[in-house]
């Protein structure tokens, strides 16, 4: 089973080498798709400098904290960013459940496309 850490390392590093700290983990196969963070430590490197690569940068994008920090770069009080970091999750709540009544609306028409297709 595929189970991967998030890690920050010195990019003269070599890929599987040496890293500096374990930041998160993400496990592909879970349903949803578990990822872990360490909030703290990840914004922590990212405002020393670090440059995450695509993929953890879609991981951190899904758990709102690439939200979250560009809400304090911008300077915004403890209360806006809170209120702001609800209704984010929130939309991301209404766009899981439209994206699952998408999905299912597919596999009902392609299992009505396949019933009438065997009928022929």
């Amino acid at each position: 089973m595929p189970f991967y850490q998030i890690v920050a390392a010195d990019s003269r590093a070599p890929r599987d080498g040496k890293f500096l700290e374990v930041v998160g983990h993400y496990q592909p196969t879970a349903k949803p798709h578990a990822v872990t963070i360490k909030k703290d430590r990840v914004s922590y490197w990212m405002q020393t400098g670090a440059q995450p690569t695509d993929t953890v940068r879609s991981l951190i994008r899904s758990t709102g904290l690439l939200h979250e920090l560009r809400l304090r770069k911008l300077g915004r009080s403890e209360e806006d960013i809170t209120a702001e970091m609800e209704k984010w999750q929130q939309n991301q709540a209404d766009r899981r459940v439209k994206r699952i009544a998408v999905k299912t609306r597919r596999r009902q028409a392609k299992k009505a496309a396949e019933a009438s297709g065997s009928e022929a």
